[in-house]
């Protein structure tokens, strides 16, 4: 009888690949984990007990087929693995990085609940993809058949590349937009190299280029470009903006000088320190943390990004102010760990008043909290203590309250361009059908702020639907 492969849980401990020495990569922007060597990635993917009912795969936004690919991992069927990674999720080394595991896959392992430690999900997918990446196995769109429909897409983070992907290989002509330089949006320019190393995205980038998809990168809708205009040169059009317009934070002094959003700083940083790109409120320190005593405001993965970005780049001192404890803060807990390990002081329960220094701030008025009765959301409302105000030194505050969506039928000059009460766009479910005929919206520009998982899924449904309208429509035009 065969050897059993898997339900290696009970013998097999759970373990991550090698993370680096705190004092060593808090000094550069390298990723903090060291790679799988492929018998520990075997090992531990044969930890997976193969439920009847995988609470991994149902709580995937994308529903991958994680028990099947752990055991062809398991049993070293490298190449079948990496096919069922690729089938369900445009970019599995990508997810296999940032996504919040803890909240998802990993957070939801049956062996977890039992008390063994999760099965580490998130490090065999990335292992699984670059071995495919070494081994050539990754290729580009090469459709059966090509088709006459074009279909340009606004946007070229996330969502936009994962619709990009499948309308290629669908053979549909994709031509993608996007205001920034380079393509990636969030994944370019947002997070930081330590979590996501920028060569991963561009190959990514490539693949989609040699397959056929065409980039108009510094262009602007409404400025560059009109929405009008692109609707005009194309079949069908997909928003992809993403929501970058940061929500802002008012008391005394917030207008000083010192004080800055949390996506001007990363992409200022992702610039200078990833790509080597001479970025001037970096140069002039406006955006630069190096010996400055840092305050970041917010408790999400946004937060950790500037926290650990701040302590790479020299900074005297780094604390994060959160107006609710650690267990209820809605960023990655274990990115709360890495940061800590990398330096950084967590002030919980604490709320900004206000900012000290007239012109150039130089101290944050802090309140302290207490947690009261649950809101409307479940978790427990923040409450101010009396009279427990202080003032924290800070020489640079980020600001990483989250973020809000751009008024895109003001910006582009499209006042049918549906939008809820909270300025997203409105689009059906699942298919991302707008109001406007031909024009469909996918990930946080309709969900708002989400994770990169959410808009790679919304992208590839929005594709389903986009395909199907097209050849209803080339069956009428044949009749």
């Amino acid at each position: 009888m065969a050897k059993q492969p898997m339900l290696k849980f009970v013998t097999t401990e759970r373990q991550m690949p090698d993370k680096r020495d705190a004092n060593v990569r808090n000094k550069d922007f390298q990723e903090i984990y060291a790679e799988f060597a492929d018998a520990r990635a075997k090992e531990q993917a044969a930890r997976c007990s193969q439920c009847g009912v995988p609470y991994c795969q149902s709580h995937c936004p994308l529903h991958n087929n994680i028990p099947d690919w752990l055991r062809l991992t398991a049993t070293g069927r490298m190449e079948e693995a990496y096919e069922l990674a690729q089938s369900t999720n445009t970019f599995p080394e990508i997810c296999g990085r940032i996504c919040p595991q803890d909240r998802l896959c990993e957070g939801n392992c049956v062996i977890e609940q039992s008390g063994h430690g999760t099965v580490t999900i998130g490090t065999v997918e990335k292992y699984i993809l670059d071995t495919a990446w070494e081994n050539g196995w990754v290729k580009p769109a090469a459709p059966a058949r090509e088709r006459t429909e074009s279909v340009g897409i606004i946007g070229a983070g996330p969502g936009g590349l994962a619709a990009a992907d499948m309308l290629r290989r669908a053979g549909v002509q994709v031509t993608v937009y996007d205001r920034y330089d380079r393509a990636g949006g969030l994944l370019t320019y947002g997070i930081p190299g330590f979590k996501l190393e920028k060569d991963v995205v561009m190959r990514r980038v490539k693949q989609l280029e040699d397959g056929g998809v065409r980039f108009v990168m510094n262009c602007n809708i409404g400025e560059d470009m009109s929405f009008d205009d692109i609707r005009e040169q194309h079949d069908a059009v997909i928003i992809a903006t993403g929501v970058y317009k940061s929500r802002d934070l008012g008391g005394p002094g917030a207008g000083a000088k010192g004080i800055v959003k949390a996506i001007e700083y990363l992409t200022a940083s992702n610039k200078s320190a990833n790509f080597g790109d001479k970025v001037a409120e970096f140069e002039d320190g406006t955006l630069n943390a190096k010996g400055k005593k840092v305050v970041v405001i917010g408790g999400g993965d946004t937060a950790m990004d500037c926290v650990r970005t701040a302590i790479r780049q020299g900074a005297e001192s780094v604390k994060c102010l959160y107006r609710r404890d650690r267990a209820n803060m809605p960023g990655s807990q274990r990115e709360v760990q890495n940061a800590e390990e990398e330096g950084v002081v967590f002030e919980w329960l604490t709320a900004p008043a206000g900012f000290k220094g007239g012109d150039v701030v130089s101290a944050v008025t802090v309140q302290k909290m207490r947690l009261g009765a649950p809101d409307a959301s479940g978790r427990q409302r923040p409450e101010l203590i009396d009279g427990s105000d202080y003032d924290e030194p800070a020489d640079l505050v980020i600001k990483a309250l989250g973020f809000e969506p751009e008024e895109l039928p003001t910006l582009w000059g499209v006042p049918g361009l549906d939008v809820t009460r909270w300025g997203t766009v409105k689009a059906e479910f699942t298919t991302g059908r707008t109001a406007l005929p031909d024009v469909y919206a996918i990930g946080d520009i309709v969900r708002g702020a989400s994770l990169v998982v959410w808009a790679i899924r919304d992208g590839r449904d929005c594709v389903e639907a986009l395909l199907k309208d097209l050849d209803a429509k080339t069956a009428v035009a044949a009749e």
